[in-house]
């Protein structure tokens, strides 16, 4: 299996992130403008391999909280680090798109971009 990154999450402003989509993908932006809301698709790229083994956690890291499976949480640690966010787009420009609500790191690696 491969993934191939199509682009890099910055941090923008306070609550902005850009999202740069390498020239190669930037045909496939055609007609996003239109869109409202877009999921990002990111790869947790600061996640060690530990973090990766885990496979049960505490919701929100609240010890007081039980010990949950990875895949009925949000949490990073898992198996594979993809993360996932309904983003409000803001504006496009060329290759670049602009979002509110993207919880990425700055340098995340982006891996698709699905209509919202």
């Amino acid at each position: 299996m491969k993934l191939y990154q199509i682009g890099t999450a910055y941090r923008s402003k306070e609550e902005m992130m850009r999202i740069e989509i390498y020239p190669r993908y930037a045909k496939g932006l055609d007609g996003i403008e239109r869109l409202k809301k877009i999921y990002v698709l990111y790869w947790m790229h600061r996640l060690n391999e530990e973090d990766r083994k885990t496979l049960r956690a505490h919701p929100r890291g609240n010890k007081a909280s039980p010990l949950t499976g990875v895949f009925a949480l949000r949490s990073p640690m898992r198996p594979n680090p993809i993360g996932l966010t309904c983003v409000e787009l803001v504006k496009r420009e060329n290759n670049n798109l602009f979002v509110k609500g993207l919880d990425a790191l700055d340098g995340s690696p982006v891996i698709d971009i699905k209509s919202g």
